[in-house]
């Protein structure tokens, strides 16, 4: 997630123009947590997974990998599955950007794919036809390069409770990810391949990290959790 640079793009109001540039200037910027970002564990029949995104996939919130979505996930499948893992995920990140990266991360065979995208879309003004467009591209991308069989797509979060963002600004950013959100939910239920795992959590002060804006540890296990059940589930 983050605020990304294409403010302008998304045509704000002067207030809201003016709130998103002061909190570009005084939200903390966080770091990507410390640990491994890739690694084998559990026990049972081998289930390769790929972890890609923007730094809610990188686990921006969290102090370590362990707190973050690559530990929580893994650590759940890790109970049915011998889990080898890899994480390919950068802080402001959009979701053309994180395919290109993958064009040239070396290629080898993934069971599953599980993205954490959309935020920095929204920021940067990105509309739904080229949001589904974008996403199109990174499942072919996955499929072809990677040999994927299964893409868990993660929808959008709530941005119109995200406690950093002030009014009218949240309500507008809330407005435009729910509609990316949307799309992607729509387009996912046509795609043979692909599964949408909403992301509803609470976004209450105390579950986010101290930015107001990334997932705390609380929020990215319950999206660990939701994620290893519908990995299982397509899996299994």
């Amino acid at each position: 997630m983050g605020l990304g640079g294409g403010l302008l793009a998304l045509g704000l109001s002067p207030l809201m123009l003016a709130q998103g540039l002061y909190l570009k200037r005084t939200v903390p910027q966080l770091p990507e947590p410390e640990g491994p970002r890739q690694g084998e564990l559990g026990r049972g029949p081998e289930l390769r997974l790929l972890i890609v995104g923007d730094s809610s996939a990188a686990g921006v919130g969290a102090s370590f990998q362990e707190e973050a979505l690559s530990g929580q996930v893994t650590a759940v499948l890790a109970k049915s599955f011998r889990v080898s893992w890899q994480l390919a995920a950068g802080s402001g990140l959009t979701t053309r950007e994180v395919t290109r990266q993958l064009q040239i991360l070396t290629p080898q065979p993934w069971d599953v794919a599980l993205t954490g995208l959309g935020i920095n879309d929204v920021t940067s003004g990105c509309r739904p036809k080229a949001w589904i467009a974008r996403q199109k591209a990174l499942v072919e991308l996955l499929r072809r390069r990677f040999e994927v069989k299964r893409v868990v797509l993660s929808g959008l979060p709530p941005m119109h409770r995200f406690p950093s963002l002030p009014q009218p600004l949240r309500w507008y950013l809330g407005a435009r990810a729910l509609a990316l959100d949307a799309a992607l939910q729509a387009w996912a239920a046509t795609q043979p391949h692909c599964d949408y795992l909403p992301l509803n959590f609470d976004m209450e002060v105390e579950d986010m990290a101290d930015d107001g804006f990334h997932p705390g540890p609380r929020v990215y296990e319950a999206w660990g959790v939701a994620a290893a059940a519908k990995i299982k589930a397509v899996m299994g």
